[in-house]
């Protein structure tokens, strides 16, 4: 696998270098990572367009050629640094290298936490529109204390900071093969997802207008469908439908199904609209896919590909954090795929859920930080908490181009206000 390395400073000594030239030595097994220099990248300028200048052109080339790209970078009054947010917006003003890019954000800093708040800020540089990367979820490595970090020779002394970003690059390996397998062009069979849902399977409701409003009532009046106390016997258990609603509707997730069709024929209506953390109606109950995603061809090409993907069996499971997230909330989107006893796939079953409470939850019950094993070189944390980066998918099933997603951060302290250095 061929990964290209960019180190945000122009410092003559630059620790972030360093990392991301020990990680090209010593991992070279896992992958070919190139060092990019961004020295000779002007400051990013409207008026004085340099797009076509040898510098920006040759880091567009080497990006474009790359199966992903790996971002050292420094921490600078609590931001990336300037040069390295030049360099992003000339490869996004009229050139776009990074649109759909596999990227891996590693960073070190003088202080413990690692330059997180550098990283936190250049997440979200990256998965803003016009940049559109798909960026790496979690599986943050935060080099701390970095003076000591290395010794004579440019090695990590710390033998588990030197397995953990082993780990996080091998994950990193298998998240580039999926991002890039689901947009590699001899993937067509994406293409054949009908969203409007025209086709015909043993459920479907005929002679009802998939975008009527009351498509529920006219549908349940059709088939004669149980209601109220009628009783329906499940796989495990007998209950009324009122029971099965209000157990359905008292789950701590958003529950939607998309049926084999690519029909959406139900969500749990567990608040109003406005109080759920992905809005959904009553009367698009019934709607094909086409009319509940934006009418936006990327959009739309996102979502035949995910489900595709779900169709055939290429992943289990797509994941995606929402835009908006902090350290107070983060909100993911789970699509998985469902299917009957003989294996036959039924639709999509996604589940929207903050998964905050839960994190909070569970470090207050093991009194654990999210800053991880504080003993450590990296502030990173040495468990695996992210899924596996071969079942998941920043791919927005919503929106192709998302909004910043940051990650929750760890904890900052106050002697920690940035290095100035890197």
């Amino acid at each position: 696998m061929k990964l290209v390395g960019i180190a945000g400073s122009v410092a003559d000594k630059s620790y972030n270098r360093i990392l991301l030239k020990y990680m090209a030595t010593h991992f070279s097994d896992l992958a070919d990572i190139e060092m990019l220099d961004i020295k000779d990248v002007p400051l990013f300028n409207e008026s004085d367009d340099q797009t076509e200048s040898d510098a920006i052109q040759y880091l567009k080339r080497k990006i474009e050629s790359a199966d992903g790209v790996i971002i050292a970078t420094p921490e600078h009054n609590h931001t990336t640094t300037a040069s390295l947010k030049s360099v992003i917006e000339w490869l996004s003003y009229k050139i776009h290298p990074l649109d759909g890019k596999p990227i891996m954000i590693v960073g070190a800093s003088y202080y413990d936490q690692g330059s997180s708040r550098a990283q936190l800020n250049l997440r979200q540089i990256l998965e803003a529109p016009g940049v559109n990367a798909v960026v790496l979820p979690g599986n943050e490595f935060l080099l701390g204390e970095v003076k000591n970090a290395f010794d004579e020779n440019d090695n990590l002394k710390d033998a588990g900071t030197v397995n953990f970003l082993q780990s996080t690059l091998q994950k990193f390996v298998k998240f580039v093969t999926v991002i890039n397998t689901m947009k590699h062009p001899q993937d067509t069979g994406a293409e054949s997802e009908d969203l409007g849902a025209t086709g015909k399977i043993s459920t479907t409701v005929e002679g009802v207008d998939m975008a009527a409003p009351d498509w529920v009532e006219q549908a349940a009046e059709k088939t004669h469908a149980a209601s109220g106390n009628d009783y329906v016997k499940l796989d495990r258990g007998l209950l009324t439908v009122d029971q099965l609603n209000a157990f359905l509707n008292s789950m701590p997730l958003e529950l939607t199904y998309a049926d084999s069709n690519n029909q959406f024929i139900y969500y749990n209506k567990m608040a109003p609209a406005e109080k759920m953390l992905a809005a959904r109606t009553p009367d698009q109950a019934g709607n094909p896919l086409s009319m509940v995603h934006p009418k936006n061809p990327r959009v739309i090409k996102h979502v035949k590909e995910v489900i595709h993907a779900l169709r055939t069996g290429q992943v289990p499971e797509v994941s995606m954090p929402v835009p908006g997230n902090n350290a107070d909330k983060y909100v993911v989107h789970f699509y998985r795929a469902m299917h009957d006893e003989q294996g036959n796939y039924m639709g999509v079953n996604e589940y929207v859920q903050d998964i905050m409470p839960t994190v909070k939850w569970y470090l207050a019950k093991t009194g654990q930080k999210l800053e991880g094993n504080p003993d450590a070189t990296t502030s990173a944390s040495v468990d695996d908490a992210a899924p596996a980066a071969d079942t998941t998918s920043s791919a927005s099933v919503d929106d192709a181009a998302p909004e910043p997603a940051p990650q929750a951060a760890p904890a900052t302290d106050a002697d920690s206000s940035a290095s100035i250095d890197d």
